[in-house]
């Protein structure tokens, strides 16, 4: 069940049927708060290069971390039997070594934290009868998509670990961020079952709604392939890249065969997320602008007012990083804002008419 298939029904609102419905509200805004946070200690592991600094994917064991000077030391072995340790950390003293093991515990720690929270409250308003029917059914497919998420993250981990690596390889990365990201949305989706709101408005089309998050979904996809392959590193330059606004085709595709250019490539990869984000602009724009045609007071116009800003201060944002040379805080900010719009444009889908 894809996010646009699904958001007529995950977003449909029914009036009350249990006093524990507020509670449910109270713990899905929850669950997006803690994957928000999951999203910006996951970048922020990333851009201090401490992903790969555990070696081993232990989903119960591994929630217990090195205890004494022999525990740390057999973890700092194995990392240093890494590819990333022998071709750009060789030499790192053990104390170099926690900073980098302590950001990688923390995001499994916050995803294993995460999952029971998740879990344990699907158990608890089953059997309160907060969440029956569909909407249990709902809960268990967003929390198999979890299961699934925790897979390949380790499968993104592992890509770092062969032979030649010392980062993991992009489509992983760009696989595991836009999932977390269809998960955040159907949370979103689904929470507004819960809202004590009108149903729906009538004034909004859920086409430029949908349309708004589609793209949004494709440009975090491009822009965790910038991310992987450190594209945001070159051509530190805007609007002009490699001195042109359309870098030349031998630049676009100088890798063979073509299609490898797509994710292997930094100048088509970062040529590729530069267009994405005038595309989001220009939708987002022109939803806010037909919405506010319609009806200029409407919730409809206030939502996509908020969405078309955020996405022009993430545009902003994203400029900025990329003429800084991808600064730590920049480029938190940028992946957090994006959260964010996500889960404004999804809200946005949950309130619109369908077409």
């Amino acid at each position: 069940m894809s996010v646009m298939s699904s958001a007529s029904t995950l977003s449909e609102v029914h009036p009350a049927k249990s006093p524990n419905r507020a509670a449910v509200r109270r713990w899905l805004v929850l669950m997006i708060g803690l994957i928000v946070l999951m999203v910006m200690v996951g970048g922020a592991t990333r851009l201090t290069g401490s992903g790969l600094s555990i070696t081993e994917w232990r989903p119960v064991t591994g929630a217990i971390p090195p205890l004494d000077n022999q525990a740390w030391q057999l973890e700092f072995d194995k990392y240093r039997a890494s590819p990333q340790y022998e071709l750009l950390n060789a030499g790192m003293e053990l104390a170099e070594f926690k900073f980098i093991y302590w950001w990688e515990w923390g995001h499994r720690q916050l995803g294993r934290f995460l999952g029971v929270v998740f879990g344990l409250g699907i158990v608890w308003f089953a059997l309160t009868g907060a969440l029956r029917g569909r909407e249990l059914l709902m809960a268990i497919m967003i929390a198999g998509l979890g299961g699934l998420q925790g897979t390949i993250g380790w499968i993104m981990v592992a890509s770092g670990l062969k032979p030649g690596m010392v980062s993991v390889a992009p489509i992983k990365l760009m696989l595991h961020l836009t999932l977390a990201s269809i998960i955040l949305a159907l949370l979103t989706l689904f929470s507004a079952r819960f809202a004590p709101l009108p149903k729906i408005d009538r004034s909004a089309s859920r086409g430029w709604a949908v349309a708004v998050l589609a793209v949004v979904f494709v440009q975090i996809a491009l822009g965790a392939l910038v991310a992987g392959s450190r594209a945001g590193l070159t051509f530190n330059t805007w609007p002009l890249m490699d001195g042109r606004f359309v870098p030349s085709q031998e630049t676009l595709f100088a890798v063979t065969p073509w299609m490898l250019n797509l994710a292997d490539n930094v100048a088509l990869v970062q040529f590729n997320h530069r267009i994405g984000a005038f595309l989001v602009l220009a939708i987002a724009l022109i939803a806010a602008m037909k919405a506010r045609g319609l009806s200029p007071a409407g919730p409809a116009a206030a939502r996509t007012t908020l969405i078309a800003g955020l996405v022009l201060l993430q545009f902003a944002l994203g400029v900025m990083t990329l003429i800084y040379a991808v600064p730590l805080s920049l480029a938190l900010v940028h992946q957090v804002l994006a959260m964010f719009i996500v889960i404004a444009a999804a809200w946005h889908v949950a309130r619109s008419r369908a077409d």
